[in-house]
């Protein structure tokens, strides 16, 4: 029985619809918390209430002469509004979007040295309300604009809050006398949020129509209440389900170039939803097309294209003769909520094909958890260098064991990680450094050449943003990944106010938090700690990148 008869046979649809948590779990304890996450459902149909109050309040912020509108966020809370503001873009005349989902001081440093507080307005989004990455900047942030001469009540009145109802952040927000709070539904999980306060809030503040999102994603939503054989999320589970089922777990997701960074928000959804229990889907972003030869039996293709890319079009068809391939056709950029909806019912539905709750997320807690435990004084868990290659410190971690010779140069160190992966692994770089093209592109021109010399999926991850997305696929999912930690001992710091530690000890924390879990999970990891994470540091370990596929 294929995939989309066993949802036929389920009644799956409809009791998603209902919110039936019983279609996720036979286990009555797991079922009150899968109860809680899924309020998903309808969001589109009930956005069309919001939009007064995200009017009113983007009228004023303009008025008040708003230039720079800084989101503080992470997964969840800060991909959706990311992926808007990366493919309408911010209207004339209204703030730009900064989303900062990082704790690099480096990346902070220059941002801040580049915008005039006077004219600077601050979203704080967590769902939760204790996240630790918006915390800690809006601390930073909070004495930027104090130093700016600001008294709390002017830096308050620069200050939104969105979260749950109650939550920890909500009470911070009445004790520095922050401007207001948008609160989403607590039955909304962060990755399925895109159409709640945290998706809609940013992308009305920075000009988008947000009426022409919300009309595109309810005539989806009722799609998606349609039978399932022409249903286009049940279609698209079915797909991803018997793609899996056949080995083709690395799931590709090729797009015009316009609507290229909506793999961010997919791969986090994909990953984070269906990557546990020791199974899982690999997402894995193309950003140039490869040749259809170049893809190795594993891969299962989704095209998303806009219907005048005939380029697309035809590379797709070439792809179809020896890969399974799903597109989907969108007519405008607007149809990106529409998308939204698709793949969150999809993502639900295959975790039901699977037997994988999608709605939980251990694998990110635990790595939280070790993060916690660095930062108080357990660096002594954190595997240790043992090879330094031209600064570069190299350290073998979990299931990669140090070559019998120690190699002499990155390159050999690299190629020895790499070859360790065997038919269907993936390899994946984690590279904690500022998310600017300056300094990702040649790497990830380095990892597409990777790719196609080796035969393999490889991704490309800047920390600590993907441990919210892709590190619970890491640590949760199949044992099918090679993992190369970048990280760097840059010189920038800032300090938190209220906290023992600076902002470059959380970062680094982060990483090696991430490592410690990685190799409890028994995970092939090499670390490389560079000197720094200067465009052209980075630029050599992207040429040592490209050499190690020779």
């Amino acid at each position: 029985m294929g995939a989309l008869e066993r949802l036929v046979e389920l009644d799956a649809v409809r009791r998603l619809k209902d919110r039936d948590a019983s279609l996720f779990s036979d286990d009555i304890d797991q079922r009150i918390p899968i109860m809680q996450r899924l309020g998903w459902t309808d969001l589109a149909e009930k956005a069309p209430g919001r939009l007064p109050l995200l009017n009113g309040l983007t009228d004023a912020l303009t008025s008040e002469g708003a230039t720079d509108l800084l989101l503080l966020g992470m997964g969840g809370s800060s991909l959706a509004p990311l992926v808007m503001e990366r493919i309408i873009g911010t209207a004339p005349g209204f703030p730009k979007l900064h989303v900062l989902d990082t704790t690099s001081p480096v990346q902070i440093t220059e941002l801040l040295e580049s915008l005039d507080p006077e004219h600077t307005y601050l979203l704080i989004a967590s769902k939760s309300g204790t996240t630790v990455e918006p915390l800690s900047l809006y601390a930073i942030i909070h004495a930027w604009f104090t130093r700016a001469g600001m008294d709390r009540h002017e830096v308050g009145r620069r200050c939104i809050v969105i979260t749950d109802p109650g939550s920890p952040l909500e009470k911070l927000r009445q004790r520095d006398f922050m401007r207001m709070t948008l609160t989403a539904p607590a039955t909304v999980g962060g990755r399925y949020s895109a159409l709640s306060m945290f998706g809609l809030a940013p992308a009305a503040l920075i000009g988008i129509h947000v009426p022409s999102l919300v009309n595109r994603a309810q005539a989806m939503e009722r799609a998606c209440s349609a039978p399932a054989e022409e249903n286009p999320a049940a279609l698209l589970a079915g797909w991803m389900a018997d793609s899996r089922e056949a080995g083709r777990d690395k799931l590709t997701l090729v797009t015009s170039d316009r609507f290229r960074p909506f793999g961010l928000w997919v791969e986090q959804l994909v990953a984070e939803s269906l990557g546990k229990d020791g199974k899982g889907v690999v997402p894995v972003i193309e950003h140039q097309l490869p040749k259809p030869d170049d893809y190795g039996n594993d891969r299962a293709v989704v095209v998303i294209r806009f219907a005048d890319d005939a380029d697309l079009a035809e590379w797709s068809r070439e792809v179809a003769a020896g890969h399974p391939v799903f597109e989907l056709t969108v007519t405008d950029v607007f149809d990106l909520a529409a998308e939204f909806v698709r793949w969150e019912h999809a993502v639900a539905l295959t975790g039901v094909l699977m037997g994988v709750n999608p709605f939980d997320e251990l694998a990110v807690t635990e790595a939280k958890s070790a993060t916690n435990a660095i930062l108080e004084g357990g660096s002594r868990d954190v595997p240790p260098a043992t090879l330094d290659i031209g600064g570069t410190w190299v350290t073998y971690a979990g299931a990669l064991a140090a070559p019998p010779e120690s190699p002499t140069d990155r390159v050999s160190a690299i190629s020895a990680a790499v070859s360790t992966a065997e038919d269907g692994d993936y390899l994946a770089f984690l590279v904690y450094a500022p998310d600017d093209d300056a300094r990702i592109r040649p790497l990830r021109g380095a990892c597409a050449r990777l790719s196609r010399e080796s035969g393999r999926a490889v991704c490309l991850e800047t920390g600590p943003r993907y441990l919210h997305s892709t590190g619970q696929l890491h640590k949760g999912g199949p044992n099918s990944g090679v993992f190369i930690l970048v990280t760097a001992r840059d010189r920038a710091d800032l300090e938190i106010p209220g906290k023992r530690y600076t902002l470059a000890a959380l970062h680094r924390a982060q990483a090696e938090g991430d490592l410690v879990t990685l190799a409890r999970h028994g995970r092939r990891v090499l670390r490389l700690d560079l000197p720094s994470t200067d465009p052209d540091v980075l630029a050599l370990l992207a040429a040592d990148v490209a050499s190690a596929a020779d």
